[in-house]
């Protein structure tokens, strides 16, 4: 298959290393993209996943792919989010074509991007909410395993594919008001500092709108995740693209399933980043 060329990708919630992740659809959509600039916005690897063993080839494929890239001069810019904050504290590293941060400013034809993830603005990720957090992490996680043992029985009897998490989400008032506050916040604080763009992650929520109030305007763009809708963000010929997996347009990719697995701690060491890219930290 011919690689697409585009500028710009971004992606964010992926979270390697849970039952959720649908580790092989993403990794049918890298190999069919030559980006010059990947953007990792947050919650990449879930650290926060319990069993830090389940580390299945279609997540370590996933791996493979963002290394390929870089070692074909794609720049990375890896975000990092709170389910894998343990990365923060290499923030600032640079890495051949890999750059840790924060935070991340990006100019375009004059226009101002500001990129994070979005925990900043969720106070379940800080001090003692955060073990609740946790807990809620593994609820969702097997959440979306019954759903998917309930979509196969849907699609074997020729019904559509249902999504309990979002029917939850819509469902629960608190969670709507936490969507709507998030993306709030991300506005007014763009607004406020002149950017022409936001681009954010965190919520699960993928959208694209244009914001104006009185003070000015702004662009709001969520890339959504990989656990339920499976979307990304695309910058090409100067238009910001949100778009979603489409598996009959890509070409599935072959991945040895079985028991092999890798331990998290080993993985997001830096020397092993460092081994991929021929360099020492």
């Amino acid at each position: 298959m011919e690689k697409r060329n585009v500028e710009i990708v971004v992606l964010s919630d992926i979270h390697l290393a849970t039952y959720g992740c649908h580790a092989s659809e993403l990794v049918a959509y890298l190999k069919s993209i030559n980006p010059k600039l990947l953007i990792l916005n947050g919650d990449i690897i879930d650290g926060w996943a319990f069993s830090k063993k389940y580390f299945p080839n279609s997540h370590m494929a996933v791996l493979s792919e963002f290394f390929r890239m870089m070692k074909s001069e794609t720049q990375i810019i890896y975000i990092t989010g709170n389910h894998d904050e343990f990365l923060r504290k290499y923030s600032d590293l640079t890495m051949g074509n890999l750059f840790l941060t924060d935070k991340y400013l990006l100019e375009i034809n004059g226009k101002k991007h500001w990129l994070f993830h979005g925990d900043i603005f969720d106070n379940t990720t800080k001090g003692g909410a955060k073990f609740i957090a946790k807990i809620g992490g593994i609820g969702y996680d097997w959440l979306i395993l019954v759903n998917r043992a309930i979509n196969f029985l849907l699609e074997s009897m020729g019904q559509k594919k249902v999504s309990l998490s979002k029917k939850i989400k819509n469902s629960v008032k608190n969670a709507v008001k936490f969507i709507g506050d998030f993306e709030e916040k991300a506005i007014e604080l763009a607004i406020e500092n002149k950017y022409d763009f936001v681009i954010c992650g965190h919520i699960h929520q993928p959208a694209d709108r244009t914001v104006t109030t009185e003070k000015g305007s702004v662009r709001y763009l969520n890339s959504g995740d990989w656990i339920e809708n499976l979307s990304y963000l695309e910058y090409d010929n100067g238009e910001w693209k949100l778009l979603y997996f489409d598996e009959t347009k890509f070409e599935k990719p072959t991945i040895e399933e079985n028991d092999i697995s890798v331990n998290v701690d080993e993985l997001i060491h830096p020397n092993v980043f460092a081994a991929f890219v021929g360099q020492k930290v």
